[in-house]
């Protein structure tokens, strides 16, 4: 399933009608359906919100499997991505996420591998969620935009921050970039 196919599920199961889950995100309704049917693609700020209604932590919406024990994954693993955008229209893809334990019960913490595609600054909108951040440059640059700073980051360089505050993950030039992000959303 895809992560609008998710959502949908998810949603029906726990009887919660397309206006009343618009209501508690904040969402447009019409914005919910065109992700339950994979016309939008969402960002993280929106699936965090779609979670703390449903009562799920996010990375439910991009796996199936659970183990209770640790989830070790190595170098050569191939990891499935999901395609995330977090410019304004949300409707071209701009970052790849790369879940690194994606099959591990009960987390509370999301660990990805991200690729931010060049470009991605452009037609922007600040998200805020619950929860804290941390990034880490591992190849390429990046602008953090927090509330009303932007910090560039280069490889090797790092950023934890509270997610409330409106915030937004681009590349800093024309470069592709990659990053580590730790993504904490209280349950």
């Amino acid at each position: 399933m895809n992560i609008g196919e998710r959502v949908k599920t998810l949603r029906e199961e726990r009887n919660i009608s397309l206006a009343d889950l618009s209501e508690r995100t904040g969402l447009k309704e019409k914005d919910i359906v065109k992700i339950e049917e994979g016309a939008l693609i969402p960002g993280l700020a929106p699936l965090v919100k779609i979670s703390r209604v449903m009562g799920v932590r996010p990375g439910t919406f991009l796996d199936d499997c659970e183990n209770i024990g640790p989830v070790v994954t190595r170098s050569g693993d191939t990891i499935e991505a999901t395609r995330f955008s977090s410019r304004e229209k949300g409707d071209e893809a701009d970052m790849t996420f790369r879940a690194l334990a994606h099959n591990k019960a009960g987390r509370h913490m999301e660990p990805f591998m991200i690729d931010v595609e060049s470009g991605s600054s452009k037609h922007v909108k600040l998200s805020s969620h619950e929860g804290e951040e941390f990034i880490y440059v591992m190849n390429g640059s990046v602008e953090i935009r927090y509330g009303k700073d932007k910090i560039v980051l280069d490889k090797g360089d790092s950023i934890y921050y509270d997610s409330a505050v409106p915030h937004h993950v681009h590349t800093a030039g024309e470069e592709k970039a990659k990053i580590l992000a730790l993504v904490y959303t209280p349950f």
